[in-house]
């Protein structure tokens, strides 16, 4: 998908950045995207890669905003024995029967349409013998069989937490592990992974297994977001990587479109989990076929794998000539491999000025934008609009949403899109706050806008991430942002609960913290037009923390503007 995208790269290196037709040993400030474009450039191997890369991304928005089908909520009220409701269950203002009181003892006066219009002095206890459901359309989810309502209703919240858990841990430890043992092969276990647990979730017959199974697929579908960015990012050049980021994004918006006819058609919560789930079993088998990164193999020493690697894909681009002149030599020329840095991976991130600002920066963009994202996807029902048509446009903003983000990308620069879009978002939400409950129609035209502007923030992040961090640990870097992101997201349904103190409270807490990292995105260099950098020392350098004579490395960001 990346690929389709973009035109075939042409070279704009420097004269000793291009590769020749011989087993000359390349010069030491030959970049990995002149090797490329001599390899094919954006070819039929590239174009084949990341459509396959794209097709898992339909069912992340599945997975992800699952439970706001799964654990729809329907009317309900305490069980009467097969007494009349009127004289059984107490009436609210509204004269609907209240959802968790009932009478102590049956109020038979009530019947009698002389008798007083509410039993509101009779008294009442809580629901002793479980509750009645609505026939409607969430007639069948985990909240009618696990009774997760009145003074259980907070499991349904926990249940999101636990699978946004699952997420924060996954993207900690599988962006560790991809760095150590590959993109791909990290990859394919993750969607091994989600086919498996998705599976066992639907077939769960307690809410404790229930809960234990969303963990497990969380865990493994931040190694599925982690993986597909890198991957997709390291094969495209500098120009394409907004154009790319968007058309992936748009996999996603397509999957929350998916999510609502197949919950429409599906409304018995296991067979809605188990098809979204089954499919990664297909991807798990076709992902063996795809190669491993190119750069990370470089990055780590592996320049035969990444030799057989780059002739595989110039025998499919039709290069095959200029595959088979490659040579090892020329390859380590490139100087991409990272030097061992004390601490590892992890400690890189904080340990030198200019990475402890794009880490912190970068933590604060992702935190952020999932906290106030998913504190508005994952409640619809509290919109007072049909779910599936709230599903619906939630997922159409993302369309003009994500566009707009490209554009502006493009245009005004990553660090400027990313704090515009995060800046509009907390404005939006706030506002929504000061409006009355009854105006529906206005609550939900701001919260559709907000959450464009969170879409578009997630489009900027994913992009603008991959450019902040060297490509030695740029998965532990995704890592990290992927970890706040759950924390955010694992945070945002438990706010929620505040409402009980203040029904505004948690739209005033999910519009603040968009608001204050749109500030922090001040401090995050530009990246616009600029090539992914390889090393520590190069974002160093552009963070005017190094001068060019004091390195010992070559660095590729300084010979061309593609070098990415």
């Amino acid at each position: 998908m990346c690929s389709m995208c973009s035109s075939v790269l042409q070279t704009q290196g420097e004269p000793g950045s291009r590769i020749q037709a011989s087993r000359t040993p390349a010069h030491p400030t030959m970049s990995f995207a002149a090797l490329l474009t001599r390899l094919g450039g954006m070819g039929r191997f590239q174009s084949l890669y990341v459509a396959a890369l794209a097709l898992p991304l339909l069912l992340l928005a599945s997975h992800n905003l699952l439970q706001n089908f799964t654990a729809g909520v329907p009317d309900h009220h305490c069980r009467t024995g097969g007494l009349p409701l009127l004289a059984s269950i107490p009436t609210d203002g509204q004269r609907r029967p209240q959802r968790c009181r009932r009478f102590v003892e049956p109020q038979w006066h009530l019947l009698d349409a002389n008798g007083t219009a509410n039993g509101s002095a009779a008294a009442t206890e809580p629901c002793r013998d479980g509750w009645s459901y609505g026939d409607g359309a969430f007639a069948h989810t985990i909240v009618t069989e696990w009774d997760l309502v009145c003074e259980s209703k907070t499991w349904k919240q926990a249940a999101q937490s636990i699978y946004m858990a699952g997420i924060l841990l996954g993207s900690c430890l599988f962006g560790i592990l991809s760095d150590k043992l590959g993109r791909r092969a990290v990859l394919t276990w993750c969607y091994l992974q989600l086919g498996v647990t998705g599976a066992g979730t639907a077939a769960a017959p307690t809410l404790l297994l229930y809960c234990l199974g969303r963990f497990l697929s969380g865990l493994a579908m931040a190694g599925v977001s982690l993986n597909t960015s890198s991957l997709c990012m390291e094969w495209i050049p500098t120009e394409a990587r907004a154009v790319v980021g968007t058309i992936n994004g748009y996999c996603y918006t397509l999957g929350q479109f998916l999510l609502a006819a197949v919950a429409f058609a599906l409304p018995h919560w296991r067979w809605l989990q188990l098809t979204v789930s089954l499919p990664f079993g297909l991807f798990f088998l076709y992902s063996w076929l795809l190669p491993e990164s190119a750069r990370w193999q470089l990055s780590t020493g592996r320049q035969l794998q990444a030799l057989a690697g780059l002739r595989r894909v110039a025998r499919i681009n039709g290069r095959e000539q200029e595959g088979a002149s490659l040579e090892p030599e020329a390859l380590q020329a490139l100087g991409l491999q990272e030097p061992s840095v004390p601490g590892g991976a992890v400690a890189a991130l904080f340990r030198t000025p200019g990475m402890r600002t794009v880490s912190c920066g970068v933590s604060f963009v992702w935190f952020s934008t999932s906290f106030a994202y998913y504190g508005l996807a994952m409640d619809l029902q509290g919109f007072g609009l049909d779910m599936y048509l709230s599903q619906v446009l939630f997922g159409a903003v993302d369309i003009p949403a994500k566009l707009l983000s490209a554009v502006a990308i493009g245009s005004v620069g990553r660090r400027g899109a990313q704090g515009g879009a995060l800046a509009l978002a907390g404005v939006c939400v706030l506002a929504n706050s000061a409006v009355p409950g009854e105006l529906r129609a206005l609550r939900m035209a701001l919260a559709v806008l907000g959450k464009g502007s969170l879409a578009a923030s997630f489009n900027c992040a994913y992009i603008y991430t991959g450019e902040l961090f060297p490509t030695a640990i740029r998965q532990t870097g995704l890592g990290l942002g992927g970890t706040m992101a759950r924390v955010g997201g694992m945070v945002a349904p438990l706010v929620r609960m505040v409402a009980e103190v203040s029904p505004i409270l948690p739209l005033l807490i999910y519009g603040a913290a968009p608001i204050v990292s749109a500030g922090a995105t001040y401090f995050l260099p530009e990246t616009r037009s600029l090539p992914l950098p390889e090393t520590v020392a190069d974002v160093e350098m552009r963070a005017g923390h190094l001068k060019d004579k004091e390195l010992s490395i070559p660095l590729s960001s300084t010979s061309t503007k593609d070098s990415a």
